[in-house]
């Protein structure tokens, strides 16, 4: 009929007849008896046949043979109560090809009221194959998914699950689907799921779900069981759908928990095996020292004898600070350094007032491989210091740095204010034992060695953080 949108044209009739054909969804008009009265070209495209073919001729001509029985009637209530809608009230709806091959519609029923003729009945349709076709894939591919697939609204309502969830929570689809999303998680977490729900529309993402939280399902039989969750908002014509992808990591945690066990046991056997290395050089320490006291006036083998302890001492050291510690692979060498001098002044200076000490470390960790002949060198390095550098009854400081140089690098220097070193000693080719251990574990650990002879006395060693 004429609308008011078409008056400023000379033939309104005409822009209506062409804005019909030019539609690129099929229109197919209907008259009070069902029959066809007008067409368009994407009618005809859609159905296959020529608008001859149809126009005259019962609409359920274009229907599939079992629903053509009820399809007058149903025609009949739609006059009556002559509004636009959609037809079909959510039941699937299908065409029928001039081939005799089915294929799924969407149809919008809209009543045109006439003066004369009665009510017409114009349709919409449009033909939904490609779109069922990947709703099709993707239910397959839900379907097929190894994880379990969990598809809400927003009520939290079970929209679709697929075979995998069946088998995580021990229901059939059926007996969830139109349930809450609740039935699927432990009782102690009802009362405050709803509002995790709320919120994570409000700010709707990929993301995973929990947050760090330990998250749990219930099986139909009571059970509770670990899960992983993985939440993707969706958003549709009639709001946000959530679709949830669920892991049972039951054999993960079961993995980790082992792992956890093997690691503690791990630590309990190193932790016993450094106890145990430690208890052995003290008793080497105890043995060089018991054979010291049995030597009486020979000086010279008394004064081996106890480096060879504080040398033993200071290896035992490491291993004991590594047994105190919750990390069997580094030494907190801060640590060491202050214990080891402690021993040493003890060791070879009855007045410990007349040499001082000034110890600068940062809290430096160091891997095992380089702390036990670090600690050597530095055991060489300060014992030298305390023996030679101030004779007699000179007093000094002994200074002793731990830095980082670089990111991986660490500076270590051994310094003293006492006489120096003798510019005729030869420090390369020395004939003293402690200055070549020097020498040789600074090559162990890849260390750049700097002596300064006097003014101050100084043992500079660049060296790696890990070999």
């Amino acid at each position: 009929m004429p609308s008011s949108r078409f008056r400023n044209f000379s033939n309104p009739e005409e822009m209506v007849n062409l804005a019909v054909e030019a539609s690129p969804n099929g229109m197919v008009m209907v008259n009070g008896e069902g029959k066809i009265v007008l067409v368009n070209s994407a009618s005809e495209k859609v159905f296959g046949y020529s608008r001859q073919e149809l126009i005259g001729q019962p609409i359920e001509m274009l229907l599939p043979g079992r629903f053509r029985a009820n399809h007058p009637e149903l025609r009949l209530t739609y006059v009556k109560e002559s509004k636009s809608r959609p037809m079909g009230h959510g039941r699937d709806l299908y065409g029928l090809h001039k081939n005799g091959k089915e294929f799924p519609v969407e149809v919008g029923l809209n009543p045109v009221e006439t003066l004369n003729d009665g009510t017409f009945v114009l349709a919409v349709i449009i033909d939904i194959s490609e779109r069922r076709q990947a709703e099709k894939m993707i239910n397959l591919a839900v379907e097929a998914a190894p994880n379990g697939m969990v598809m809400t609204d927003h009520s939290g309502k079970i929209l679709l699950v697929n075979s995998t969830t069946e088998e995580l929570f021990g229901y059939l689809r059926q007996d969830m689907i139109g349930q809450p999303i609740e039935m699927l998680i432990p009782t102690s977490h009802h009362s405050h799921h709803p509002e995790l729900r709320k919120n994570f529309l409000k700010n709707p993402s990929k993301r995973a779900m929990g947050h760090g939280r330990d998250l749990h399902g219930v099986h139909k039989s009571g059970k509770e069981f670990p899960v992983e969750v993985g939440l993707n908002p969706i958003q549709t014509t009639e709001g946000i759908i959530v679709l949830a992808s669920v892991i049972d990591i039951t054999a993960r945690k079961q993995q980790e928990e082992q792992l956890i066990a093997a690691l503690k046991e791990k630590d309990l056997l190193l932790s016993e095996i450094h106890h145990r290395v430690k208890n052995n050089l003290q008793i080497i320490d105890s043995l060089l020292g018991m054979q010291s006291e049995t030597l009486h006036d020979d000086t010279a083998a008394i004064k081996v004898l106890t480096e060879s302890q504080n040398r033993v001492k200071s290896m035992a050291l490491i291993h004991q600070i590594l047994y105190q510690s919750q990390d069997f692979s580094q030494v907190d060498f801060s640590a060491f350094i202050h214990s080891l001098v402690n021993n040493l002044l003890v060791s070879y200076t009855p007045d410990t007032s007349r040499i001082k000490t000034k110890i600068n470390t940062d809290k430096i960790l160091i891997p095992i491989n380089i702390s036990i002949p670090l600690g050597l060198l530095l055991n060489e390095l300060c014992t030298n210091a305390i023996k030679y550098a101030f004779p007699g009854n000179h007093s000094g400081t002994i200074r002793i740095s731990l830095k980082d140089h670089s990111a991986s690098k660490l500076l270590m220097r051994i310094s003293d204010n006492g006489i120096g070193i003798a510019k005729d000693l030869d420090i390369e080719d020395t004939p003293t034992l402690g200055l070549q251990l020097v020498q040789l574990l600074s090559e162990q650990i890849n260390a750049e060695l700097t002596i300064h002879r006097r003014n101050p006395t100084s043992f500079t060693l660049i060296f790696p953080k890990d070999l």
